[in-house]
């Protein structure tokens, strides 16, 4: 930490503030999420998700759907959740990110998220051993609908701190928030962004859930921006 050289006074801690630039993904979601909730004063659909209003964050996003009590299956998943498992991972369950030690409080969030439409918010450890050192993460998950209007549908994303190493990655919890949001009175914790010039295509909203995954990670040499194919997509 760098001071003023008075005791308790003047004092930036670096670790505080590289978090908070991590952090920034996970926040860029929330926002959003927010927003779109603030419109409807509702869990958002999920086929109202615009990938290009979370451009920035689309390589730790990931969308999620409904499967089983606590158990969801990542249907879109952002390149750098394929890298921290060194392979691709949509289709596969969350849980398969998780230690087994970690999985029981995983499914409890992920209950609440599904059955009360709770938002949970979850700081990680990754497990050590040989290739793997030590790596911290932060996880979101906020809740969304399906076009029938069941609450079947969430949106997260995972972002790390450290080397990745040896693949695969998995996590176990160090600690869980999860809070009930007031869609009643809820509001974008910073002001919306500016509204965009209009598309010069027709605007197709959602995510693509077929096969095709977030771009993967680039090739040496050059670093793409992370997009999405947007389709039309009926749930």
């Amino acid at each position: 930490m760098f001071g003023t050289g008075r005791k308790d006074r003047g004092i930036v801690s670096m670790t505080d503030r590289e978090r908070q630039k991590r952090l920034e993904p996970l926040q860029l979601v929330e926002r959003y999420w927010r927003e779109l909730a603030a419109e409807r004063r509702e869990v958002p659909l999920r086929s109202e998700i615009d990938p290009r209003r979370i451009e920035n964050a689309l390589e730790y996003a990931f969308l999620a759907e409904r499967i089983a009590p606590g158990l969801a299956k990542l249907r879109v998943s952002g390149s750098h959740l394929n890298d921290l498992m060194g392979m691709e991972t949509s289709g596969m369950p969350l849980s398969t990110l998780f230690s087994s030690a970690a999985r029981e409080t995983l499914s409890d969030a992920v209950t609440r998220v599904f059955a009360e439409g709770a938002m949970a918010q979850i700081r990680l450890s990754g497990e050590e051993g040989f290739g793997r050192n030590g790596l911290e993460g932060d996880l979101v998950l906020l809740p969304l609908r399906s076009d029938m209007g069941d609450m079947t549908r969430m949106i997260g994303a995972l972002v790390t701190t450290g080397r990745i190493g040896r693949t695969p990655r998995r996590f176990d919890i160090k600690n869980v928030s999860v809070q009930l949001p007031d869609l009643a009175a809820i509001s974008p914790d910073a002001q919306p962004e500016p509204a965009r010039p209009a598309a010069k295509t027709p605007t197709m909203p959602g995510f693509a859930e077929a096969a095709t995954p977030f771009e993967g990670a680039p090739p040496s040499g050059g670093k793409k921006r992370p997009h999405l194919r947007l389709i039309v997509s009926n749930d």
